[in-house]
Formats: structure tokens, C-alpha cells, sequence
């Protein structure tokens, strides 16, 4: 949920640490390497500090299922290979999408250091989360990160078309700013993430007209239940399908990686392996110019953006990232809301795996 609906509803909070730990111990209890699963609930749970509740500790339940059932693959061999001087490719033995992308990263920063610029391919991967938080693991480089994927289920159709062949397939952008927050774009190629429907369905409201439409009649679908019989509208109408298009193509067929009718249903097939691509970009800004002339630059096109003319009614012109800021800051603060629907599948998923309840931590 948003932070005004969290604050609004006065649920308890919960540490970012505690968090971290209670998704660690799950994990490890499926059969993790500590420290695998220390990492990959740490970029879980970084989605919730930034405000992206979708895709945050809101998919541990589903992870686990997926581990469970050997859909995924608990201790991966996860390899790399350079491709050439600046390209490589990270094999993921169908392993967490997270961990997979912080080899990823890691990979990414060290090839851009060399050569100024990665271009880092990722096959046999996973559902990874919040696109954003693997754009932004070249910030701790002073790096810009380009993030996108081939999202894990197919939920919108081609422009004019019925059938679901394309996911949301997101495009994450991030400008380091040294000491002030960085620039992030973030945003699914259609109206919302099939991960705002899901946490829609699970706390029983209703969507807005303009999400999704029935898949037979074109009628707007508003009831999140039946999201199985409709498929998501572009941003952009022929625009986004069209952004969806290209960017699946980067992130599949390059890799050699799931894309089109091969995309399975993770939300639906617990057991398939969804070859899921990735690619992470990182740009190193000193090979063009100082970064802190960089930054100086940027923040006064930011400004200029800002304090420009607005519409009526607009009290504020915001640039990308702010309110992602924001809410890192008071959640790392005060700790992150979790729904009560959600608190009990967190309860009942501790139960199965033998570890402290998230409330009693």
C-alpha cells in the first residue's frame, strides 16, 4: 500500500532488519545458503523501503512455493561469461531472480570499470522484484543503471489483439547524485504492474476503470479476481505494447530466454522452469565527464523542471524518484505497514517453515 494509506490506517510497522531476517530464515528453511538468502532478502525487502509493496516481501509466499515445488532452483551454480570487453552473460541455473542480479550487478560494475560502459545479459533466472532496485545497484559505483525484463507472466496483448503475449516488461533508470537522491524511473510498460493487482485482489478492492480490460469484449474489468480473464492496457496505448515489444526482445531471444507464448505463468505453473531474461546496463559516468560537474548539471535541469510553469490545480511538479525518496527515508525510520491478508500469509508461511513469526521478532 502507498505510505498516506499506510499512515492512514495506523497498522504496525516493521523493521527493515527485522524484515530482512524473517525472509532469510524462511528462505534458508527451503534449502538457501545463508547467505544467498540473507542477499536476496535484502533486494526484497528494499522494494518495500522505496514504496514498490508489490514486489517486496509480498512475493515470499510465492518464491516459496515455487522453491517447494522445484520450480526454482535452491543452491544455483550462478556463472558468468564474458561475452566481450564489455558484454557478458550471467547464467542463472534457475536460481532467484535477486541473486541472479546481483551477480549481475556486480558483474555490471566491474566490466564498467574497464571499459566505460556493460552491457550484462542474465538467462535460466526468476521473478527478481522491483525493477528499480537492481537499476540502482551501479549507484554504489557512482554508476547509471539501466534495468529490463522479461516480466514472469504474460498480461497484456499485442496493440489491437486479445491475447496475452506480452508482460509488463518494465524500463528502470537510475542517475547517481552523490550525496542527494538519485534520479529513478521505474515504471511497467502497461498502466500498472500485475503486482498492484495482485495486492489489490488480496485486500478485496476494486481496480479503476483503465487498468484492465475483459479479454472477449473489451468492457473495463474492475473486479481484481477475475484479472485471469483480462489482459492490461499499455501506457501509452500503441506506445507501451510497442516498448513492451522491444524491451522483451533485449531481455529474451538475445539471452536465449523465455519470450512471447514461451513466457510460463508463474502466477499459475509453480513447477515450470520460466527461463526468465534480464539485461542490466551500467554507464560510467567519468569517462565523459567529471561526475560532479554531472551531478551539478543534472540538479539544475531538475530544478528547472520543477519550478516550471504548472497547470491549474498542480501544486507540485515532481521528477523521478522523489517520492521514492521520500518513503525509503520514513519507512527506514519508522518501519514498513504490512497489510493484515498479508501479515497472515506471512504467519502461516512462518508456521511451514518453522521459524519466528514476522509479528514476534
Amino acid at each position: 500500500m502507498a505510505l498516506e494509506e499506510a499512515a492512514a490506517t495506523n497498522l504496525p510497522r516493521h523493521r527493515a532488519e527485522t524484515m530482512i531476517g524473517f525472509a532469510a530464515d524462511v528462505l534458508a528453511a527451503q534449502g538457501l545458503r545463508p547467505a544467498d538468502a540473507r542477499r536476496a532478502a535484502e533486494l526484497m525487502v528494499e522494494a518495500d523501503l522505496t514504496g514498490a509493496d508489490a514486489h517486496g516481501i509480498f512475493r515470499l509466499p510465492q518464491y516459496v512455493r515455487r522453491l517447494r515445488a522445484g520450480g526454482a532452483n535452491p543452491r544455483p551454480d550462478i556463472e558468468v561469461r564474458r561475452l566481450a570487453p564489455a558484454v557478458a552473460m550471467v547464467e542463472g541455473d534457475n536460481g532467484l531472480g535477486h541473486l541472479v542480479m546481483s551477480r549481475a550487478g556486480e558483474t555490471a560494475i566491474e566490466i564498467a570499470r574497464e571499459s566505460g560502459i556493460a552491457w550484462v545479459g542474465a538467462r535460466r533466472s526468476n521473478h527478481a522484484g522491483s525493477g528499480a532496485v537492481h537499476a540502482c545497484l551501479p549507484l554504489a559505483a557512482g554508476m547509471i543503471g539501466i534495468y529490463t525484463v522479461v516480466a514472469s507472466a504474460n498480461h497484456m496483448a499485442p496493440w489491437g489483439g486479445t491475447e496475452s503475449l506480452l508482460g509488463t516488461n518494465p524500463l528502470a533508470i537510475a542517475i547517481p547524485m552523490g550525496n542527494t537522491d538519485p534520479v529513478v524511473l521505474d515504471m511497467a510498460t502497461t498502466v500498472v504492474s500485475y503486482g498492484t493487482v495482485k495486492g489489490h485482489a488480496l485486500l478485496g478492492k476494486p481496480m479503476p476503470e483503465g487498468w484492465m480490460i475483459d479479454a472477449r469484449t473489451g468492457e473495463p474489468l474492475t473486479d481484481p479476481k477475475r484479472s485471469h480473464e483480462g489482459i492490461l492496457l499499455p501506457v501509452g496505448s500503441y506506445k507501451g505494447s510497442g516498448l513492451a515489444m522491444m524491451l522483451g526482445l533485449l531481455a529474451g531471444p538475445l539471452n536465449r530466454a523465455a519470450f512471447g507464448r514461451d513466457v510460463v505463468d508463474f502466477n499459475a505453473d509453480d513447477r515450470t522452469v520460466t527461463e526468465t531474461g534480464h539485461v542490466l546496463i551500467a554507464v560510467d559516468i567519468a569517462r565523459f565527464l567529471d561526475p560532479a560537474a554531472f551531478q551539478t548539471e543534472v540538479a539544475r535541469h531538475l530544478d528547472d523542471l520543477r519550478n516550471s510553469a504548472k497547470l491549474p490545480g498542480v501544486g507540485r511538479i515532481r521528477t523521478p524518484g522523489e517520492l521514492r525518496a521520500v518513503r525509503r527515508r520514513e519507512r527506514a525510520a519508522h518501519g514498513v505497514a504490512l497489510s493484515a491478508p498479508l501479515m497472515a500469509q506471512l504467519d502461516r508461511l512462518a508456521g511451514e517453515a518453522g521459524v519466528t513469526p514476522l509479528g514476534e521478532r
